[in-house]
């Protein structure tokens, strides 16, 4: 879990749980009212938005530095198991899938990328489906080519690789 003892610099990757990669593009001083408020500034390009968050507020808003290759491991471990949909009403799983990709977990956005990902012969997915999965899909191809140094197209390659494989 992130702490507030985070240490971040300019050029440094962060993930932000509803908004995924973010850069640090820069950590400025701002005045608001009275007080005097160290912020960190996050660009993130995909959404073409940036974030102030407050350095204090960056343990509760659930900001983090990237995973490691070894939480991106896992989480590619993850793609490979069996994919497990409940028999509940889809209303329900879409929020859980939503609170997964939010959660900016990535080993928990890999399973929301495995249990939507259809396979040749499975009925067609729903609009809805489909927008979840592309969510997933696009929020972890970004963090792991973000660890690996790559382009995000080479990550959701290498990432529909490992779903084609299972």
């Amino acid at each position: 879990m992130p702490s507030q003892d985070i240490k971040l610099s300019v050029g440094d990757y962060v993930v932000y749980p509803t908004h995924g990669v973010g850069l640090v593009q820069s950590l400025e001083e701002q005045t608001i009212g009275e007080a005097k408020l160290n912020m960190v500034v996050v660009n993130f390009e995909q959404e073409k938005m940036v974030l102030r968050v407050p350095v204090h507020k960056i343990a509760t808003s659930g900001m983090r530095k990237l995973s490691t290759k070894d939480v991106m491991k896992s989480a590619l471990t993850t793609l490979k198991g069996r994919a497990r949909v409940r028999r509940t009403m889809w209303s329900r799983r879409a929020q859980e899938y939503e609170a997964k990709i939010n959660s900016g977990d990535p080993v928990s956005i890999a399973e929301v990328v495995r249990d939507l990902h259809t396979r040749v012969g499975q009925a067609d997915q729903s609009y809805s489906e489909r927008q979840l999965y592309e969510a997933a899909l696009d929020r972890l191809s970004r963090e792991l080519a973000a660890v690996e140094g790559v382009e995000p197209d080479q990550a959701t390659t290498k990432i529909e690789k490992v779903l084609e494989a299972a």
